[in-house]
């Protein structure tokens, strides 16, 4: 490396909030900040505003001058690249580091559950996707996004909720422990959920799966069945995604823990522990840079 010091800044820019990380050569790591979230959902310079006040916390806890700042490689994952023009934009903006490169969280969190290494991940968060890399290949799987799509997420588990709860008020499903809390949300007036649905998001939706989940640990037969369904479909995801030649399949994302249990036998055995968070699979990113050079 030209005996010249290189640094490596990591930022995973999710929807909920954004972590950053630098690291030396050698993996010590020397400062760390967190901000909002940092998604192109709220437009680029909202996205990059939060990017910045977490990696400038980093360096500051670095006590990195202009100096070291110039010798930082940087990784940046971001929810929402994905969109028109998003890349181009981010690409565009002048930044004071060795050199910069972006990916989708997604992607992110995939270098950082394998350590790099070809391999996939199925996130069940607020909404879900299967996506992954082998021998240069892209995999993808469903996360086309809430409602069309994100099949056994916390949005999908809610809305089911809230759907069942509705047809429950009016006699046309068997009432439940459940059914019976979604309604007390609108104080039992169907034109109380139909207001918030006129204005709910997907974050809005997954706000009810942990009531979801814990009536389905105690048995009310609705919350098991809607549980049971998301979980068939994280099944699906997984297997989806060893049929299409990935080596090793990781769980992530705020439901995975609470998942796991209702998952088929056969797909718990096969799920694989993550090696490294997102921020790790920034750095990876961004060391790939520098070794592109």
């Amino acid at each position: 490396m030209n005996g010249v010091e290189h640094y490596f800044l990591g930022v995973d820019g999710g929807g909920t909030g954004c972590r950053a990380r630098i690291e030396d050569a050698d993996g010590t790591v020397l400062g760390q900040g967190l901000s909002g979230p940092a998604t192109t959902r709220l437009g680029i310079d909202a996205a990059w505003a939060s990017v910045a006040k977490a990696f400038g916390t980093a360096i500051e806890e670095a006590g990195f001058g202009a100096v070291e700042i110039a010798r930082i490689h940087t990784g940046i994952g971001l929810a929402g690249i994905g969109r028109k023009g998003a890349l181009e934009a981010l690409r565009a903006i002048v930044h004071p580091f060795a050199s910069i490169d972006f990916v989708s969280d997604g992607v992110g969190a995939c270098l950082g559950a394998h350590s790099g290494q070809d391999g996939a991940i199925v996130i069940a968060g607020t909404g879900s996707i299967g996506l992954g890399f082998v021998e240069g290949r892209d995999l993808r799987v469903g996360g086309y996004g809430f409602p069309i799509s994100d099949e056994g997420s916390g949005a999908d588990l809610g809305l089911k909720a809230v759907q069942l709860a509705l047809r429950a008020h009016d006699g046309r499903h068997e009432p439940t422990a459940l059914l019976a809390e979604v309604m007390q949300r609108f104080h039992s007036d169907p034109m109380e959920a139909v207001a918030w649905m006129d204005r709910a998001t997907a974050t809005d939706y997954a706000a009810l799966a942990p009531m979801v989940m814990r009536h389905a640990d105690q048995g009310d037969p609705v919350g098991r069945r809607i549980v049971q369904s998301a979980a068939e479909q994280i099944d699906t995801l997984v297997r989806v995604l060893f049929e299409k030649g990935a080596p090793r399949v990781t769980l992530l994302g705020g439901l995975s823990s609470p998942l796991e249990p209702w998952l088929s036998p056969d797909v718990r055995r096969r799920l694989k522990p993550a090696d490294g968070d997102a921020v790790s699979g920034a750095i990876i990113l961004a060391k790939r840079s520098l070794d592109g050079q």
